[in-house]
């Protein structure tokens, strides 16, 4: 390891290089904003870490309107709506008649992926694999990040703003004081079973499937890959499970009179989901701004992860190019507020979604037969309707 420290300014210092940061550095670049990115990943284990991705029509617009690429339209999967299924029978909730609004079916990967892609063409500054991160200084005007590259260099980036998008388990959040945060946290009782595989898909659009079984979802991936989950214990072992058992327990989820049948294939991953909810509050410490899982986790079944993340970041970077062209810091000083009201706002919608098509063990009669009633009265009402597909395709920009 070289033990001399190099010494480098910028005005943006971005801790993580997930697409919340990559896409942040994006937009700062765009706007002739100087920024570094460090990343303690390797970009071929970010892009071989495979997660879902449902985008709102707010996220697909920064992806294809900024110049990062067009696959999102090209290769992405446009959906019109969702089946919601219960009792066995499947309620197709149609966001255009009902918001005007779609949604697309693209991996968080391929996102990573172009925007990886987008950095490296217009010259970005990223750095991946670096270790030894740590943030410091932060209430002061030098703010400092601290790092070694994957040469063993020792770098210190003295920036202006330090943007934390280092995700749910990175350092930034831990860098504002006890005294001065509050963690906002439940744990979920249960948890996905979730599979890929090389089949066709079961539908057109995803299928959302509460049974007294459990919950289901019936995702896809393209026209020869699917994503499928079932709800499961937290604790559940995936060896345990068979191929065959796998998919006698995805059926089960959604039977029903109209036969729907699952179309199968060989299984080529599986793994069990634990999730929880969780927001930091302030989103700001001193000249740090948290933004995306560095700030706020929430369950995946209202599919508000990534697009919060992205909202976040369009909201920081309204903030940080007002700063430089106007010198006011009064966009800055409100972040934290403007963003945590979106955040609540989808921290509700996934509570409520997740609570609503999940089973507990201890749940009573009269418990089960009240959510009957909540899903009636969803698909029975048009403003019931729209209330969902309001809050699945995303609120407009704040």
């Amino acid at each position: 390891m070289n033990a001399e420290v190099r010494i480098i300014t910028t005005q943006v210092g971005i801790v993580g290089g997930g697409p919340a940061g990559l896409m942040l550095s994006h937009l700062l670049s765009r706007a002739g904003i100087e920024n570094i990115v460090i990343e303690t990943r390797d970009h071929e284990t970010i892009r071989n870490t495979h997660r879902a991705g449902i985008l709102e029509a707010g996220t697909v617009r920064m992806l294809s309107e900024t110049g990062v690429d067009g696959r999102v339209l090209t290769e992405g999967h446009r959906h019109d709506g969702v089946d919601l299924r219960f009792n066995g029978t499947s309620h197709r909730l149609d966001f255009q008649d009902l918001v005007g609004e779609s949604v697309w079916l693209y991996g968080q990967t391929e996102i990573f992926v172009d925007l990886a892609a987008a950095r490296k063409r217009d010259g970005g500054d990223v750095r991946f694999s670096v270790t030894d991160t740590e943030v410091a200084d932060l209430e002061t005007d030098v703010p400092k990040i601290r790092f070694t590259d994957a040469n063993g260099q020792r770098f210190e980036i003295r920036p202006d703003i330090v943007a934390g998008t280092d995700g749910s388990k990175g350092i930034c959040k831990h860098a504002i004081p006890k005294e001065k945060r509050t963690d906002n946290f439940i744990a979920y009782p249960f948890a996905w079973f979730g599979i890929l595989t090389e089949a066709p898909a079961s539908a057109p659009e995803l299928i959302y499937a509460q049974s007294e079984h459990g919950f289901a979802l019936i995702s896809q991936r393209n026209e020869h890959l699917q994503r499928m989950y079932f709800q499961c214990d937290p604790e559940e072992n995936p060896d345990d499970w068979s191929d065959d058992q796998i998919w006698a327990e995805l059926q089960r989820r959604v039977d029903g009179p109209d036969g729907l049948t699952l179309k199968r294939g060989p299984i080529t991953e599986k793994m069990v989901l634990p999730f929880r909810s969780y927001v930091c509050e302030p989103m700001r410490h001193g000249n740090m701004f948290l933004a995306g899982d560095a700030g706020h986790t929430v369950p995946p079944t209202g599919a508000k992860g990534l697009n919060l993340a992205f909202a976040d970041v369009q909201v920081l970077f309204d903030a940080i190019e007002a700063h430089y062209a106007t010198g006011s810091d009064e966009l800055l000083d409100g972040y934290s507020e403007k963003v945590l009201d979106r955040v609540w706002k989808a921290q509700n919608f996934s509570y409520w979604i997740t609570t609503m098509l999940h089973s507990r063990q201890d749940q009573s009669t009269f418990e089960r037969k009240r959510i009957q009633g909540e899903l009636n009265n969803i698909v029975s009402s048009r403003f019931g309707q729209q209330y969902f597909a309001e809050a699945y395709t995303g609120w407009p920009s704040a």
